[in-house]
């Protein structure tokens, strides 16, 4: 859900009206009051593809075709295929056409038809295009993927969404949306800003994508000043900057703001960032309103000391050990934190996340000390964002905080948004 809750907060932030139609873990369908500019998934960490919805039916119309092989549940989908325009910007091409579709299933009884669902898809396309004298080619895919889905990557190398021929086939639990791509996430960039700046902290280092996501969480655009008081070699602020945010680093460690100020200068000139306004500061975070003066910011994003490199999963008492030892610098931090926001402004902040041996989740208790500062907890989704259609909303507007963390990792990251 953190992609979706990078979404609503980006939209809000920006007065674009929208309704959820559906969310789940492989996709969501939104409406939007005005026609949305597609280029903004450059803007955007969490969101892979963006595609406009050319024709929708009802899931259980996939299931006779597909569960119980039925030949005219699979005519009727043809014909909503063909009615849909999901050619049009194809048959434009003079050339021989290179198209492909990706299959997003949430009903789990067709997730193993998906291949057999992507195959028909393609079919109907080729068809469809061959009737109009064009030669096009489908995008199959080897026996070994897992799942009937191209990549960002693979659309972005074969200018798929120039051409507007990647086809998405997303299989809801009561409705099925036909789609075509018209922007995809571009990892080059992500990857140019992580790998090539001039100084790197792998060990402790955000991804970019997590840092635009957290960014866009706190409310952050155009002109807002943006604090990150544990900066480290500037992944927030390289972010923020990017949303022509007015952008301050702090850390403890001189190393530290010497080389972020390095990878903002190199990020401004990279990306001709002419007004690029930021500084980086020395200072520990105890100190942090005498630095930045009362009610000085806008947004605080940042990611404090996680605690230890693990090398396997820890036992319940060891993790608790760690949060003990972290909690005076979250908390000290919380009070410099609520004195330097300006009223309405936003914390976003990241503590540790735990999964002890016994599969119980370690955390810091920070939610008591952020209400007793005079904190508001800010929910990611209210009611209101959703269709009365959506379903499923109590497990997702009821969540206080956001989790981030992957398999590989021992220590994951629980987000906090808070408002002042």
């Amino acid at each position: 859900m953190l992609s979706l809750a990078e979404l609503t907060d980006y939209f809000k932030a920006r007065d674009i009206n929208f309704e959820i139609q559906f969310f789940s873990g492989e996709f969501f369908a939104l409406s939007f009051e005005k026609e949305f500019d597609a280029s903004s998934i450059a803007d955007l960490g969490g969101t892979i593809k963006i595609a406009e919805v050319k024709a929708r039916f009802p899931t259980e119309t996939v299931k006779e075709a597909f569960l119980k092989k039925n030949k005219q549940a699979k005519k009727e989908l043809t014909e909503s295929l063909a009615a849909g325009g999901l050619i049009d910007g194809m048959a434009k091409s003079t050339e021989k056409i290179l198209f492909g579709v990706s299959v997003y299933c949430t009903e789990s009884t067709l997730r193993t038809s998906s291949s057999g669902i992507q195959r028909f898809v393609g079919s109907a396309i080729k068809d469809e295009l061959a009737d109009l004298g064009k030669k096009a080619n489908f995008m199959g895919f080897g026996s070994d993927r897992k799942q009937a889905q191209l990549s960002h990557v693979e659309v972005l190398k074969k200018n798929l969404v120039e051409n507007k021929s990647e086809v998405l086939f997303c299989i809801g639990r009561t409705e099925t949306w036909v789609a075509v791509t018209v922007a995809v996430h571009n990892p080059f960039e992500f990857q140019k800003r992580d790998i090539y700046k001039p100084n790197q902290r792998k060990i402790f280092g955000m991804p970019p994508r997590l840092a635009r996501m957290m960014v866009n969480l706190s409310a952050c655009k155009q002109g807002k000043v943006l604090l990150d008081p544990f900066c480290g070699v500037g992944t927030i602020l390289q972010e923020a900057l990017m949303e022509k945010a007015i952008v301050v680093g702090m850390d403890v460690n001189p190393w530290c703001v010497k080389a972020s100020t390095e990878n903002l200068e190199w990020l401004a000139q990279e990306y001709g960032l002419a007004d690029a306004d930021f500084r980086v500061l020395q200072g520990d975070v105890s100190r942090l309103v005498e630095k930045m003066g009362q009610e000085a910011v806008d947004c605080i994003v940042c990611e404090p000391d996680l605690g230890p490199a693990l090398r396997q999963v820890p036992t319940g008492p060891y993790a608790q050990k760690i949060i003990q030892k972290l909690e005076p610098l979250y908390f000290g931090f919380v009070e410099q934190a609520y004195r330097a926001l300006r009223p309405g402004g936003r914390l976003v902040l990241v503590t540790p996340y735990m999964k002890a041996r016994s599969g119980q989740a370690v955390t810091m208790p920070i939610g008591k000390k952020l209400e007793d500062m005079g904190f508001k907890r800010v929910y990611p989704f209210t009611k209101e964002m959703f269709a009365a259609s959506a379903g499923g909303l109590d497990r997702v507007t009821t969540a206080a905080s956001l989790v981030e963390m992957d398999e590989r990792h021992m220590i994951g990251r629980e987000i906090h948004i808070v408002e002042k």
